[in-house]
């Protein structure tokens, strides 16, 4: 297992790792960072930097408000090297995990080979492409591999058997479960048939699986743990972010919401 997997191992029965997601640069690049710390601090055990990019297919309003503001009037304030540059500066004061959340693009732009280079010195551990397909993502997983980086993929409620298995062998660290048809964004209640579904991914592979999208609540959070090993909240935390993101106390009103949403995946305690 890689050491992103072994986040994982700790958490059975109701109980799960904590995944959270936040879009770099918003409201400021130093300040993402700071709310980065904050998540380890609030027992976060994966983090998702989420990588500003203009054209977010698979998110809704509230993330897309936050890559346009992370971005900035003229759409390049913030970049995939200024994130893994500056998560790197601050790496040894951050005790979770850390992927790269990115549309494909500006790690295409970047260089496959550059990007895992540059990555992996900066102490990041993973990578995930919600654009990626595994049958496009291989000079990828072959550039992330050598440097000892996953590349994590998606399965959906749509996809069949065939693909799971698929996308499961393709995976390194975890897999993430795409809870819904649609984008990302926080919703009041868990899909009635996400049980259903993760019986049958559980079928199909034998990773770690993170189940994602509009998972809003430490209420809903603790339900998710009894069926998934990762719970991850993002549109609820970037939230926060859009509200209080000129305020002096945004920190500690971030970091409070991420300990309840880590304490309630990790079964109640601070994990």
């Amino acid at each position: 297992m890689s050491g992103l997997g072994e986040r994982f191992a700790p958490y059975t029965g109701d109980t799960a790792a904590f995944v959270p997601y936040l879009t770099m640069g918003d409201p400021s690049l130093e300040k993402s960072i700071e709310l980065v710390k904050a998540l380890s601090r609030a027992g976060s055990d994966v983090i998702e930097l989420g990588i500003p990019f203009p054209d977010p297919l698979a998110d809704g309003s509230t993330i897309q408000a936050a890559m346009q503001r992370a971005l900035g009037p003229d759409w390049d304030r913030v970049t995939l090297s200024d994130v893994i540059e500056g998560v790197g500066r601050v790496r040894g004061e951050i005790d979770s995990a850390l992927i790269v959340f990115s549309y494909y693009n500006p790690i295409f732009r970047m260089g496959v080979e550059k990007f895992a280079a540059t990555a992996a010195d900066a102490g990041i551990d993973g990578v995930l492409v919600p654009d990626l397909t595994p049958e496009e993502g291989g000079p990828l997983v072959e550039a992330c591999r050598a440097k000892g980086l996953d590349v994590v993929f998606l399965i959906a409620p749509t996809s069949t058997d065939e693909r799971m298995k698929m996308i499961g062998g393709a995976s390194g660290g975890f897999v993430y479960v795409v809870s819904l048809t649609g984008v990302t964004g926080a919703r009041a209640e868990i899909p009635t048939d996400l049980r259903e579904l993760m019986a049958r991914v559980r079928r199909n592979t034998d990773m770690p699986l993170a189940i994602g999208f509009g998972i809003s609540t430490p209420e809903m959070a603790a339900e998710i743990a009894k069926i998934a090993d990762g719970v991850v909240v993002g549109s609820a935390l970037v939230r926060i972010v859009a509200e209080h993101g000129n305020s002096g106390d945004l920190v500690e009103l971030y970091e409070g919401f991420a300990r309840s949403l880590a304490e309630a995946a990790h079964g109640g305690s601070d994990g």
